[in-house]
Order: C-alpha cells, then sequence, then structure tokens
C-alpha cells in the first residue's frame, strides 16, 4: 500500500507542474526536428545523385536517339502520322499545318545539361514553301520561385504563308479574325508562366515525357481506339444474344419432335 501511494504521489506531482511537461515536450520536438533535418539531407543527397544518373543516361541515350532519327527520315510522314494517331497531339494539327507537316524531317528533346533547369524542343524541316527556317526550337527554363521562362523561335513565314498559322492577324477596326487551333499558335506562345497552377505546357511535357520517348507506339496507332473497343463489345454481346437465339430454336425442335414421337 505504501508503494501505491508513493506512485501515486509522483504522479499528481507530475501532472501538477505543467513547465516539467511543456520541457519534455519541447525537448522531444526537437529531438524529431533533427531526426526530420537528418532526413532532408538525405534526400537532397539522393536527388542530386538521381540527377547525377539522369545527366549520365541522357549521354548515353543521345547516339541511340540519333541513330534512331536517320531511320525515321526514310520512312514517309512518319512524324505526321505520330502527331495524328496521338490523341491530345493530333487535336493540335489543323489542315495547314499537316500539310507543314510533310516537310518535317527530325524531332528533338534535349534537357539542359544539369537536367533540373530546363529543356528544349527541336523541329528540323526540310525546304518548304511555308517559311525560311530549317530550325524551330522552343525552350522551357526553370527560375526560381516556379517561374518558367519560355522561348521560341520567331518563324520568319513566307508571304501569305502565316495567316493561316496562328500568325497575329491585323486588327480592321474592332473586330479581329480568329486564329484556328494550330500547332504554330502553340509554337509561338511564349508568355512567361508566373502562375504556380499554370507553370506547366501541357503540350510541352506531352511531347517530351510520352511521345519523344516512343513515337513509334503511336506511328503504329498501337494505342487501342475505345470506340473500336466498344464497337467489338457490341459485337461480341449481338453473337452471344444470336447464339442463344439459336440454342432456343433446336430446344423447340427437339420438343416437337419428341411430342410427335
Amino acid at each position: 500500500m505504501v508503494a501505491d501511494k508513493t506512485k501515486k504521489q509522483k504522479v499528481s506531482e507530475k501532472s501538477e507542474n505543467p513547465e516539467e511537461i511543456d520541457g519534455d515536450l519541447v525537448l522531444s520536438i526537437e529531438k524529431l526536428q533533427e531526426i526530420q533535418d537528418e532526413l532532408e539531407k538525405i534526400n537532397e543527397e539522393a536527388s542530386d545523385k538521381v540527377l547525377e544518373i539522369e545527366q549520365k543516361y541522357n549521354e548515353i541515350r543521345k547516339p541511340v536517339y540519333d541513330k534512331r532519327s536517320d531511320i525515321i527520315k526514310a520512312i514517309p510522314d512518319f512524324w505526321l502520322t505520330a502527331f495524328l494517331s496521338h490523341p491530345a497531339l493530333g487535336e493540335l494539327l489543323n489542315d495547314e499545318d499537316q500539310k507543314i507537316f510533310k516537310y518535317l524531317t527530325s524531332l528533338e528533346v534535349e534537357d539542359y545539361k544539369d537536367v533540373k533547369s530546363g529543356y528544349s524542343i527541336t523541329f528540323n524541316f526540310k525546304p518548304n514553301p511555308y517559311f525560311e527556317d530549317a530550325k524551330l526550337v522552343k525552350t522551357f527554363t526553370f527560375l526560381e520561385e516556379g517561374i518558367t521562362k519560355v522561348t521560341a523561335t520567331p518563324i520568319k513565314w513566307k508571304e501569305g504563308k502565316g495567316i493561316p498559322n496562328g500568325v497575329a492577324h491585323e486588327k480592321k477596326g474592332n473586330k479581329r479574325t480568329p486564329v484556328d487551333v494550330s500547332f504554330f499558335t502553340w509554337f509561338a506562345h511564349t508568355e512567361q508562366k508566373d502562375d504556380m497552377d499554370d507553370i506547366h505546357d501541357e503540350v510541352a511535357e506531352l511531347i517530351k515525357d510520352d511521345f519523344w520517348p516512343n513515337p513509334l507506339t503511336y506511328f503504329n496507332n498501337d494505342e487501342p481506339d475505345e470506340e473500336d473497343g466498344d464497337e467489338d463489345e457490341a459485337d461480341d454481346e449481338g453473337k452471344d444474344e444470336d447464339d442463344s437465339d439459336e440454342d432456343d430454336e433446336d430446344q423447340d425442335d427437339d420438343d416437337d419432335e419428341e411430342g410427335d414421337a
């Protein structure tokens, strides 16, 4: 009984001394913060290592990408076909764009050397009746505080060829001819992005992370069409119904024969 009274007394004394409890809590939080700081340091080191590895493999990939580009040049309308087959990028190509893309010989995506500060997308064209440029480059540079600086080669359109492809129209009075949806409208748009909800360029990211790594997938149109899938399901359902009807008819015939017997 004496022991129990002593224990209760100690608990009572501790509960009646909030400063002692707060001190223990502060000490625990400080130790926890030290652990979190240690983890943060490890995470930063890991990020640096990941960047080093990515840099290394970018160098390894480069000659393989170059070899792929040489082979693609021998395939007629490769990039046009692949773009049109992509469910999102294909929506950017209007009729005029498709004519221009017949002159697209190669596409290149290249990270900046340190990987984390940005990348560029380069479109190489053979001589064409639309613009003077042989190379169009769009770059995305990641600055501090979530700001993305976007630059693009000013397109030197040949006379009469720029208007249907996103070049700003001259105003006539208070009216301006609407610009058609166009790949080149996207390409020419270089407004700096400083809104945290809008720092990413969806088209550029699709090209960089989805299209560029394996354009053959889209050239072959390997992605299943949902409509085709629905039609196949409908055909299967119809076939099942037909088979069921045939089974019912066969059963009726068997019943009739048994009745005659």
